[in-house]
């Protein structure tokens, strides 16, 4: 069974910093594409960045140029750096993994920026 497993959210002042880290387990093969999305009270889930197994990324315009998704060296493992948080910021956030057949999600992490 697939499983991906997020950590690393948490309560930050705006302006502040947050990694988070997204680890996947009971799979053998690689994910094509990984991603953040992220889901605030009251609103539809969104895509936050994505990346491919070649490096290809492609993130939201709210986030460009303060977050940063990247994938670690071992297989299925998935960062993503916020900085320069913004109170919209706030959500939990989801790590997703996906083949050509079929999308994995994570549990989610809250992330909280105070103003």
């Amino acid at each position: 069974q697939v499983q991906l497993v997020e950590s690393g959210g948490g309560l930050v002042q705006a302006g502040g910093s947050l990694r988070l880290s997204c680890a996947a387990s009971g799979t053998i093969f690689s994910f094509n594409q990984m991603g953040w999305y992220r889901q605030a009270p009251g609103k539809l889930r969104e895509l936050v960045a994505t990346i491919t197994t070649s490096g290809f990324t492609n993130y939201a315009d709210s986030v460009k140029g303060r977050f940063t998704i990247s994938r670690g060296n071992a297989k299925n493992t998935l960062y993503l750096q916020m900085n320069s948080l913004k109170p919209e910021d706030t959500a939990v956030y989801y790590c997703n993994g996906a083949t050509i057949t079929d999308n994995y999600w994570g549990q989610g992490t809250q992330v909280t920026v105070s103003s």
